[in-house]
C-alpha cells in the first residue's frame, strides 16, 4: 500500500454530502487542491450539473463524471477506470457521463498534450481510495467492529469475522456523514483489478447507434444555421461586401460582418485567429446558406503590418505580422538562407568546432517539412444562443477555459455568465485549443437574436490556417578514425517557430555538441498539431542518425545504444531531458519483437525512436515494392509509458498515431501561392487511405510500475523517420524533404 495525505495546503481534495434518498456523493477537485460546493442530488434517474464528482446510489449504481474533453483517446473511459479502481467497485456498477465545462470546480479541463492520465492519476485515485474508506468506516460504525477489519470486493464490504456484508449502496447515507479521512492507502501496482485491464470505450453503443454525442445533434426549436466566408489569401482583410444578390435568395436570414477579437484586447495563448474579420451568412437551412454564400460578392484588400500582443504560456509578447502575398517558394528560399546563417545558440557542450576540424569524416544534411493541415474528421462547427445576460454555447473544444476568457471579453458579459458544454470531439490533433468559431458563433447569434448552428464547409477550415509549421534542420556529424562520433550539431528553424529540443538525445551521448535555433516570421498562423515540433524533428534527427550509423559501419539499433550507453554512464552536461536507460529499453524491446537482424525477402525495414511528453517510443517499419508501389506491410512498436491504464485504448492510440504519420510523412502538404492555399479539400490534400494502412501493426508495452505518462502524441513523431529510414533500405535513395514521394517518384 501507498499511504497519502488527502490534503494540501490545509485545502482539502474532497467533501461529503447527504444526498436525498440516502445516496452519497463525493465530490472531486480534479487536479488540484480545491474544496467544491456542497450539492444535494437525486438518486440515479436524475444528475446535477456538476464536474468532478462521484455518486454513489442506495442501489449501489456509482456514476462517474467525465470533465475532460473528450476527442477518440478514451480519456472519458480511462479517468473513471482510475476512480473505481481505488473505489474497489464492480466496472459493470459504474455509469460515466461527460461533465460541462467548470473551472471553479476543475482546474485542468484541457485536453492536450498527452497530460490527462499522467496528472490525474493520483488525484482520481485518492478520491476513489478516500470514498472507499468512509464507506468501511460507516460499515464498522453499524457493525461495531473495528474499521481495520472491514474489505470491500466488487463494491461490497465484508466483515469476515461475523460473516456481515453490505453493498455500498446500503452504507452510502451513513458514509456520506463521515468526514473526509487525512489519509488514505493506494493500492499497490500488482493489486489492481481495473487499471490495466482494457475496457471499451463508454461511448461506443452512443456512437455505433448515432446517439446525439456532438455538438451538431444540438437542435433546439427556432434555430438558425450560418457559415462565414474569410479572405481567399493569408496577408488580405474585408474591404467590401455586395450581399444584394444573397441576401434575397430563399431562406436567408441576414448576412453582415463580424469581428471576432476587439482591437485593444490582449490575446491569451490559444487566441490564434487567421482572419478576424469575417463575413456571416444566415438562413433556416445549411443548404440555402450553402447557395447564399457562394452568390456573395466580397471584396478584399492587401493588410499593413501590424504588431499583437499575447499573454501566453511564456508570459507577454508582442508578436510582428508581416504584409504581403507569401509563397512556398519564397519560405523555401528564406530557408535555405536562414541555415547559411549563425543561429541562436541553444545548447553548446565542449569544443565543438575544433572537434570537427579534427573529424576524419564529415556527415551533413538537411531536413525540410511542409505546412500540414489538421484535417479533423468532424467539421468545424459550434452551437451558441446568447441573450442580454447569458451565453450558453457547445462546440467540440480542447481548451474551454481559454475560449471562455476571449468569449467575456468580446461579448462584454462576466464569466459567470457563460455556459459552454462539452460534446464529444470527432478529431482533435491541438487544432479545437484554438476555440474562435466558439467566439464567431456567439457572435452571429447575438446578432440575430436566435439559437445558431455553425459550421465550416472543408474549405473553410483547410485555408483558415493554424497549421503545422514549416521547418528545416541541417545536421552535421564528425567521426574519427576509429568511427567514433566526436562533434554533433544541429541548426534548426521554421517558419514561423523552431521545432528545436536542445536537450533531448544525442545530447548527453556526445562530448562535443551544438545546438543552434532560428525562426522567420509570416502571416500564415500555425497552432500545435500532434506532438507539436517533435514531430518534425523526430523524423529529420533519427533519419540522420541512420545515415551517420551507415557512415561508421555500425548497425542503426547498436549505434543508438552505444550513444544511450555512453550517456547513461558518462552523461555530458546537466540538462538532458530523457532517461537512456528507458530509451535503450524501448530499442531493446522493438529489436526482440521485430527479430531485428532476420529480414525477410523483399521486405525492407527502417528502425526511429524518440522520446516526447515524458514516454518513449520506437518503430520498427517493414514495407516491400511491388509493381511501382509502396506497401508497409508491418510495423512494430515498442513504448515504455508506464503504467497502462486501458491496454486497448492505449493500443489504439499508437495504432492511430502510426497510421496518422506515415499519412502525412509520405503526402501530407500545404502551399501557397500569392498567400493562397494550393489545396482546399480531399481531392488536392492527399491523405493516407485504408488501403494503404500497414497490414499489421504490433504495439508491445514495457512491464513497469512507473505513474503513467502520455500516449495521444509520443508514438507520432518517430514514425517519420522509421518510414524515411525504410525508404532508403528499399530504392537505395535517402529522404530529406517531406513529402518523402514527392522525392520517390517511383513510388507515387
Amino acid at each position: 500500500m501507498t499511504r497519502i495525505k488527502t490534503s494540501f495546503n490545509r485545502r482539502s481534495f474532497l467533501k461529503t454530502t447527504a444526498l436525498a434518498g440516502g445516496g452519497m456523493m463525493l465530490s472531486i477537485s480534479w487536479l488540484a487542491c480545491q474544496s467544491q460546493p456542497e450539492a444535494v442530488m437525486a438518486m440515479p434517474e436524475e444528475w446535477f450539473d456538476i464536474n468532478g464528482f462521484l455518486k454513489i446510489g442506495e442501489n449501489g449504481l456509482v456514476t462517474i463524471m467525465a470533465p475532460n474533453p473528450e476527442f477518440g483517446q478514451n480519456v472519458k473511459t480511462s479517468m473513471p477506470m482510475l476512480i473505481a479502481e481505488e473505489l474497489d467497485v464492480d466496472w459493470k456498477n459504474v455509469i460515466v457521463e461527460q461533465a460541462p465545462f467548470n473551472k471553479e470546480v476543475f482546474q485542468r479541463q484541457f485536453t492536450g498534450g498527452s497530460q490527462g492520465i499522467r496528472q490525474a492519476w493520483k488525484p482520481l485515485r485518492m478520491a476513489g481510495a478516500s470514498a472507499r474508506q468512509m464507506l468501511r468506516e460507516a460499515a464498522a460504525q453499524a457493525w461495531g467492529v473495528p474499521v481495520e477489519e472491514i474489505t470491500t470486493e466488487d463494491g461490497m464490504l465484508h466483515h469476515q469475522a461475523t460473516g456481515k456484508q453490505a453493498g455500498y449502496g446500503e452504507m452510502a447515507s451513513a458514509a456520506a456523514q463521515r468526514p473526509v479521512p487525512d489519509e488514505v492507502d493506494l493500492k499497490e501496482v500488482k493489486d489492481f483489478r481495473i487499471i490495466g485491464k482494457s475496457k471499451k470505450n463508454v461511448d461506443g453503443k452512443k456512437i455505433v447507434t448515432g446517439q446525439p454525442l456532438f455538438t451538431m445533434d444540438t437542435k433546439p426549436e427556432g434555430m438558425l444555421y450560418a457559415m462565414i466566408t474569410h479572405p481567399p489569401a493569408f496577408g488580405m482583410k474585408l474591404k467590401r461586401i455586395d450581399e444584394a444578390s444573397a441576401r434575397s435568395m430563399p431562406g436567408i436570414k441576414d448576412i453582415f460582418p463580424i469581428k471576432t477579437l476587439n482591437d485593444d484586447y490582449e490575446r491569451n495563448g490559444f487566441d490564434t485567429d487567421t482572419f478576424p474579420e469575417l463575413v456571416a451568412i444566415v438562413g433556416n437551412s445549411t443548404w440555402e446558406v450553402m447557395n447564399a454564400k457562394k452568390a456573395l460578392q466580397i471584396e478584399w484588400e492587401p493588410f499593413d503590418e501590424y504588431t499583437q500582443t499575447i499573454n501566453g504560456w511564456g508570459g507577454k509578447q508582442t508578436v510582428t505580422i508581416p504584409e504581403g502575398l507569401e509563397n512556398t517558394s519564397d519560405h523555401l528560399a528564406r530557408m535555405k538562407d536562414m541555415n547559411a546563417r549563425p543561429g541562436r545558440v541553444a545548447r553548446k557542450d565542449g569544443d565543438p568546432e575544433a572537434a570537427f576540424k579534427k573529424a576524419v569524416k564529415v556527415i551533413e544534411r538537411t531536413y525540410t517539412a511542409p505546412f500540414l493541415a489538421h484535417n479533423c474528421m468532424e467539421p468545424i462547427n459550434a452551437y451558441a444562443y446568447v441573450t442580454d445576460d447569458k451565453a450558453v454555447l457547445a462546440g467540440p473544444v480542447q481548451a474551454p477555459e481559454s475560449i471562455e476568457q476571449t468569449l467575456s471579453a468580446r461579448l462584454g458579459l462576466p464569466l459567470e455568465k457563460i455556459d459552454i458544454q462539452l460534446s464529444r470531439m470527432g478529431g482533435g490533433f491541438g487544432r479545437r485549443a484554438y476555440s474562435h468559431y466558439l467566439v464567431e458563433a456567439a457572435l452571429i447569434a447575438q446578432k440575430v437574436q436566435a439559437p445558431v448552428s455553425l459550421m465550416y464547409m472543408r474549405e473553410d477550415d483547410m485555408s483558415f490556417g493554424i497549421y503545422r509549421p514549416m521547418y528545416s534542420a541541417t545536421y552535421r556529424a564528425g567521426l574519427d578514425a576509429n568511427n567514433q562520433l566526436i562533434a554533433f550539431h544541429v541548426k534548426a528553424g521554421g517558419i514561423p517557430e523552431s521545432p528545436l529540443f536542445a536537450n533531448r538525445f544525442p545530447a548527453g551521448s556526445v562530448d562535443n555538441y551544438l545546438a543552434e535555433e532560428w525562426s522567420a516570421p509570416s502571416n500564415i498562423t500555425i497552432g500545435a498539431f500532434r506532438a507539436p515540433r517533435s514531430n518534425f524533428i523526430a523524423g529529420a534527427e533519427q533519419s540522420f542518425l541512420d545515415e551517420v550509423a551507415e557512415a561508421a559501419g555500425k548497425d542503426p539499433i547498436s549505434f543508438r545504444l552505444e550513444l544511450l550507453e555512453r550517456a547513461q554512464n558518462n552523461p555530458v552536461g546537466e540538462r538532458n531531458d530523457y532517461e537512456p536507460e528507458r530509451y535503450a529499453g524501448v530499442l531493446e524491446l522493438v529489436k526482440k519483437n521485430a527479430a531485428w537482424g532476420q529480414e525477410q525477402a523483399g521486405v525492407h525495414r527502417g528502425v526511429s525512436a524518440y522520446f516526447c511528453h515524458n514516454t518513449y517510443v520506437a518503430h520498427v517499419v517493414d514495407l516491400s515494392l511491388a509493381n511501382g508501389g509502396l506497401r508497409v506491410e508491418k510495423v512494430h512498436c515498442a513504448i515504455d509509458c508506464g503504467v497502462v491504464v486501458n491496454p486497448d485504448a492505449a493500443s489504439n492510440m499508437a495504432e492511430g498515431a502510426i497510421i496518422d504519420g506515415i499519412g502525412n510523412a509520405l503526402y501530407g502538404q500545404m502551399t501557397f501561392k500569392q498567400g493562397t492555399p494550393e489545396k482546399t479539400n480531399f481531392d488536392q490534400y492527399r491523405m493516407i487511405r485504408m488501403g494503404e494502412a500497414p497490414k499489421e501493426i504490433d504495439i508491445q508495452f514495457v512491464a513497469n510500475e512507473i505513474d503513467p505518462t502520455g500516449m495521444g502524441e509520443p508514438p507520432f513523431p518517430p514514425i517519420f523517420g522509421a518510414v524515411a529510414n525504410a525508404l532508403y533500405k528499399a530504392t537505395g535513395k535517402r529522404s530529406y524533404h517531406q513529402p518523402f514521394l514527392g522525392e520517390n517518384q517511383m513510388l507515387g
